[in-house]
This record gives C-alpha cells, sequence and structure tokens, in this order.
C-alpha cells in the first residue's frame, strides 16, 4: 500500500509481517480518533479475540491533535499530546489481540473537508488489502463533524471498490450520539454482555483522556447498560450490555443511494412513530 501520509504507522501485535496481517483481518473498524474503535467496534474486538480464525484490525483516521487536555496533561503540547495518543492507541491494539493497527495521522481538517480525497483513497486500499467481512465505523447522524467526515470517506470508498470485494456487512456505531431513537425494527444489535472485563481494560488505556477530564470509560459502560435495560419495556433485560448500529450496507452497496435521504429516511420513521403515538393518545388519526 502506498499511503498518503509519511508519518501512517502501521502497527502489528503479534509481529507478523504486514501484508499477511492485512490479509487475515475479517473485521475492521474505521475511527476518527484514538479510542473511538474501542467505544464505538468492541464487539468486533471482542469477537475476535480469542478466535483462531477470525480477527480485528483498526483504522485511526486523525492524529490526536487538538485534544482536551486538564490535569496532569494540561502543559502538554499539540506534539506531546499527539505521541501518547499514538502510543495509547497501539497499547489497546495489544491488550485487545489485533491483528493489525493503521493509524492515518490526518489533522482534523483534511478529515472534515469535503474536497480532499486522500483519506477516502487510503481507505480503499487498506479495504481492498483486508477484505473484511465486517465494517465498523461512525453513524451517519452523529453530531461530531470529524466522525462525520470518517463515515463518508469510508462510503466512498467502499463504493469504489469491485461489487465482489464489498464488505457484506457495514455497521454505523455510536459515539457522538447514541442510536436509541431508531426504530427498533431497524438496530443493529450488537450483544457485548461477555468480557466486560476486557472492555474496561481497553477503555481505561486512553488515560490521557480520562485523567485528561472526559470519563468516557464510565460514560460507554453506563451507555451499553442503559441501552439493554431500555430496549425492550415489557420483556425481561436478554443482555446487559447493547451497542445499537445502524445498518449501512445498503449504501455500501448501491451507490445511486443518497446517503443523506438514507439516513433521514430513519428520522422520518422515528418522527412517524412519535405521531403515531400521540395520535392515538389525543385522539387523532
Amino acid at each position: 500500500m502506498k499511503l498518503h501520509n509519511a508519518t501512517v504507522e502501521i502497527f502489528v501485535p503479534d509481529g507478523k509481517p504486514v501484508a499477511a496481517a492485512l490479509r487475515r483481518i475479517t473485521h475492521l473498524g474505521i475511527g476518527a480518533h484514538q479510542d473511538d474503535l474501542e467505544f464505538m467496534a468492541f464487539h468486533g474486538i471482542s469477537a475476535c479475540y480469542d478466535s483462531r480464525k477470525d480477527w480485528f484490525a483498526g483504522v485511526t483516521c486523525t492524529n490526536g491533535s487538538g485534544s482536551a487536555r486538564s490535569g496532569p496533561y494540561a502543559s502538554f503540547t499539540d506534539a506531546q499530546m499527539m505521541a501518547i495518543r499514538h502510543r495509547e492507541q497501539n497499547t489497546a491494539a495489544v491488550v485487545g489481540r489485533y491483528g493489525a493497527m493503521i493509524q492515518l495521522d490526518y489533522p482534523s481538517s483534511a478529515v472534515k473537508s469535503p474536497t480532499g480525497f486522500s483519506l477516502k483513497e487510503d481507505l480503499k486500499q487498506i479495504l481492498a488489502a483486508t477484505r473484511p467481512e465486517i465494517v465498523y465505523t461512525h453513524n451517519p447522524a452523529d453530531k461530531h463533524d470529524t466522525h462525520v467526515g470518517v463515515v463518508v470517506a469510508v462510503l466512498q470508498a467502499l463504493r469504489e471498490l469491485p461489487r465482489a470485494s464489498r464488505p457484506k456487512k457495514v455497521w454505523g456505531c455510536e459515539v457522538w450520539r447514541n442510536l436509541d431513537w431508531l426504530p427498533d425494527a431497524d438496530k443493529v444489535l450488537m450483544d457485548v454482555s461477555s468480557r466486560e472485563n476486557l472492555a474496561a481494560a481497553l477503555n481505561g488505556v486512553f488515560d490521557s483522556q480520562i485523567t485528561g477530564g472526559k470519563r468516557y470509560d464510565l460514560a460507554i459502560a453506563g451507555r451499553r447498560r442503559s441501552n439493554a435495560t431500555f430496549f425492550e419495556s415489557h420483556a425481561t433485560d436478554k443482555t446487559t450490555q447493547l451497542i445499537f448500529g445502524m445498518d449501512l450496507a445498503p449504501l455500501a452497496a448501491d451507490e445511486t443511494l443518497d446517503i443523506t435521504e438514507y439516513v433521514c429516511g430513519f428520522i422520518k420513521k422515528f418522527e412517524a412513530d412519535v405521531r403515531e403515538k400521540l395520535g392515538r393518545r389525543l385522539g387523532r388519526r
């Protein structure tokens, strides 16, 4: 692969040659920032953790500059913060037994740019080299602009691959906006009840963010438990930890579908459900 940034890092925890390491990948997570993969793609990490045939690989698109910082990290420069966030992401790859960890090192401004296509081209090469069965990425209704930039680049890259090379499963996941508003029939349900200890270990790796002022570790665990309990109102819990996803496979398979209209279609379903429930109670049809 000839990726655009000279500072790209490809880390293979078990030391396997890069090309061979990428060929074995079955589950691929593509996130904007260091720690996004562990928060949103834990389903894939857990599924591959002790498998003999399935391997998880992560792609982090941005370089970690501009991160929130306080406490012991308050005086860190951008360069120092970038270095520690890279180290933390590679540590997570060791803890989670990833097959490979790729850090593309783009500034957020490049990811958000509507006229920049380098990220898309890099992702296309990575997807062609790995040919995963499942891709985990951000959901297009996320409120973080950089996350939206990543998922758009992912979809554009997938659409440019030969049809036979496109993964059958592409799931948009929760980070800076949850997906409990999705109609239940449209939710991708990812049961992550097993290995809560592994989830805690992975989340806890990112000390620069947690000690630096954001308790993502508690928030993510709370969201997963909340999803599990509030998913069904008339049944006991079937799981203790649940991640919701948005099915993006139709967008990857059919490049004629409009991404915005596809996502807003789910929002219209949500609106229709609210109107119908209120209408029944208010005697309106």
